[in-house]
């Protein structure tokens, strides 16, 4: 699954859900996570940690 944020002035980041990664960017700038990272991360923010 693939789900594009774009904003401003042409910007057109990306989440990218694969089997075993999560995929967060656009081209030539990304942060390839894993999984658990993702869900790390997500946790995060939905506690407003971040």
């Amino acid at each position: 699954m693939k789900v594009y944020l774009c904003g401003e002035k042409g910007c057109c980041p990306y989440v990218e859900i694969r089997e075993g990664e999560v995929i967060i960017g656009e081209e030539g700038n990304k942060c390839i996570l894993t999984r658990e990272q993702f869900n790390e991360l997500k946790k995060k923010i939905i506690e407003r940690e971040l």
